[in-house]
Formats: C-alpha cells, structure tokens, sequence
C-alpha cells in the first residue's frame, strides 16, 4: 500500500537524505566564499547578491512549479529538479568569473525551489494523519543536521585540501544517487478525495486559498521565521568574535550547538503537535527561539561559552517552526490538491522577507547601531512568528477531532 508503514518509513529515509543534500548544495557556496572570492576577486556586494539571487529564484520557483506539481504531479517536477540542482552544483565548480556564477547560483535556486514544495507535500499526503507532523519534522530537520554542521566541515576540508571547485562536485554527487533512488522508489501520492483525481486544479481554486486566514498568517510567520534564522546565522558568528572577542573556532563551536539542537527538536517539536495541536507548539517553539540570539549577549554566558553553546542548543527549536508554519499548518488549512501551493506561498513571502530583505536591514543596522542590533531583530523575528500563532485556527486532525 502506498500509505503502509514501510513505506511511510522508507520515504521519510530518502527524502530526509534528500533535503539535506538540497541544503548541502544550497550552502556549500556560503561557506566555500574565503576560498572562492579571492580567486574570482569577488567583492563582499557581488557575495551578497549570489546569497540573494539564489534566494529569489528559490521562492518564485517554489510557488510556480509547486502550483504546477498540483497539476501534474510531484513525481514529474520532484526528479529532475533533483537531477539539475546536482548538475549546476557541478557546474558552480567550473565558473570563471562571477557572472557565470551568478547565472548557475540564479538557475540553482530555480531547480532547488521545486524540491521543498513537492517533498514536504507528498510527506505530508503519504503520512497517517497521527504520525504526519512527526514525519514532515524528521524531513525538515535535515536542513540543520546537514546543510548547517555536516556541510561547513566537509565543503571546507575538501577545499583545503583539493580546491574549492573540487568541493562544489562532490556536493553534486549525492543528488545524483538519491535522484536515482526517488525515481525507482518514490510514488505519486493519491488525492485523499477519489474525485480529485478527476478533476485539475483551476485559476479560481488557486485563488481560493488566498481567502484562508492561516495562510495569511503561515506567510507572516515564514517571513519571521526565515529573519530569525538568516540574520541571526549571518551575524551571531561576527558578534561572537569582534564584540565577545572570541575565536573564530569557537564561534563555530557554539553555532554548530545550536544547529545541532536545531536538528533535534525540528523532529520532535512538530512530533508532539501531532498530540497537543499545532498552535500550542508553535506558541511555545517561537518564544523558546526567540532567546537564541540573546544568548550570544548575556555576560555570565560569554564568560563561559560552554554555557553559551548549551543554551544556543536548548533554545533552538527554529526548524520545528519551519515545519510548522510553512508545511503542517499551511497545508492541513488549504484544500489537499493545493498543498504545494500552500507550501509555495508561505515559502515564497518568507524568502522574499526574511531571507532577502531582512539581512540587509539588519546589516544597515549593525552599521549604525552596531552588532547587537541584528540579533534583536533576529529574536523580533521569532516574536512576530508568536503574534501570528496567536490569531491561528488550530489544524492538527487529533485536536480537531477532538474540538468538533
């Protein structure tokens, strides 16, 4: 049965192996730039706009071919979008100059979009309604446990050791296997209503989900969720060093804790919402992270960053937010056949907001008001994730059945 245990089982392995990678690619780049601008003789702005090119692409991408995958099918968008982001990551390794890089990370972004929408949606629609916020946190948490403390150490000792580009193709090699394993392995989900299967997606169905409350506030919340972890991730590091005064090897220490308790409690965060609902844990995880990046300031802390590294792991719980708010409830809020639209949505105005925007405001800042003020628009970040939570209709199939 295509909704059996092992098969629910053997896809949450794959696709978790998957999205790590997706991240992999995604931030091998941002790790890899002490070893790359200086060779391309790329200035910080032209770094920047590689971050946000990329970023751009990814959200419109999401949105179009996640819209499209509710047409056609997440098998036919979800492969080859495998497939080419594994190519350019190959090809990211052979550019010259950074206008050709420019070009490959633009057109990565536009491959990568497609994998978050479609694989999050058919965890969600192959997953036992008790058992699907567990499995759709495993899969996003493997954004932390790879793309933030697997792929800084590996991308860098290969760079050191071989070269940059001979980084940028190893990262390219497991999506090429796991694209394999998707197209023997994976299957097109069944629509939950059988007469779905009958009918397309139309412009005014689409349309419709605009109309929904949740997904209103599932869009505020990413925007707030994606600044809490995009300025919070570009400026904890140089906090660290240039205001405590540390080395730039503990600042890894300490960062490396907090993505590893990021890892953990992405999975178990959304796990406990299949139990207590949706509102409840997303109330709790957004005011547990908004004290992250005001760890890095408390003094008792910094003079013990072992400390400082146990409570960054503590507090970090912000992939269960990311599982919560721009897959779990945007997709229990919309009609079924639009669940990657759902995603797309919400992805679209986070990446948009707090992945583009945000980090510039918040480096704007920093240079007026110096390096703390990034980090307290980091944690108003995760506040704002709060005020949205608060106004949101509670969507977990338990605690609505047990409301209605």
């Amino acid at each position: 049965m295509r909704n059996s245990r092992g098969y629910q089982t053997g896809l949450v392995v794959l696709v978790f192996f998957t999205w790590g990678t997706v991240f992999l690619d995604r931030m091998s780049l941002v790790y890899l730039v002490p070893f790359i601008a200086p060779d391309l003789h790329l200035s910080h702005g032209q770094v920047g706009l590689l971050v946000s090119a990329l970023a751009l692409t990814w959200a419109a991408s999401s949105l179009i071919f996640g819209a499209l995958s509710d047409r056609i099918g997440r098998r036919p968008v979800l492969i080859p979008a495998v497939f080419a982001f594994s190519v350019l990551s190959w090809l990211s390794g052979i550019a010259r100059s950074f206008a050709q890089l420019f070009v490959i990370r633009s057109l990565m972004g536009v491959a990568e979009g497609p994998t978050w929408s479609t694989i999050t949606a058919t965890v969600e629609a192959s997953s036992k309604p008790e058992s699907r916020g567990r499995n759709v946190g495993i899969v996003v948490s493997a954004a932390a446990l790879v793309g933030l403390a697997i792929a800084p150490v590996l991308t860098t000792q290969v760079a050191s050791r071989y070269g940059w580009r001979s980084a940028f193709f190893i990262a390219g090699v497991p999506g090429v296997i796991l694209g394999l394993l998707l197209w023997r392995y994976l299957r097109e989900p069944k629509p939950i209503d059988s007469e779905m299967a009958h009918h397309k997606p139309s412009l005014k169905g689409y349309l419709s989900i605009l109309r929904l409350r949740n997904i209103w506030l599932c869009c505020i919340a990413s925007a707030g969720f994606m600044t809490w972890l995009y300025v919070m991730n570009a400026f904890a590091p140089l906090y660290i060093t240039e205001v405590s005064k540390h080395s730039a090897t503990l600042a890894g220490l300490v960062i490396g804790a907090s993505g590893l308790g990021a890892f953990i409690w992405g999975w178990i965060f959304p796990w406990v919402s299949d139990r207590i609902g949706r509102k409840p844990t997303l109330l709790f995880v957004a005011l547990l992270s908004a004290a992250v990046p005001l760890t890095y300031q408390i003094s008792y802390l910094v003079a013990h960053p072992w400390l400082m590294a146990t409570a960054g792991f503590i507090a970090n719980g912000g992939q269960g937010i990311a599982a919560l708010t721009i897959v779990l409830i945007p997709t229990e809020s919309a009609p079924p056949q639009f669940a990657a639209t759902a995603i797309g949505l919400s992805t679209l105005v986070g990446e948009v907001c707090g992945g583009t925007l945000a980090p510039t405001v918040a480096g704007g800042f920093a240079e007026h008001y110096g390096l703390v003020a990034p980090l307290w628009i980091a944690s108003g970040g995760a506040i704002l994730v709060f005020l949205a939570a608060l106004f949101m209709h509670e969507t977990a199939p338990a605690r609505r059945g047990r409301l209605s």
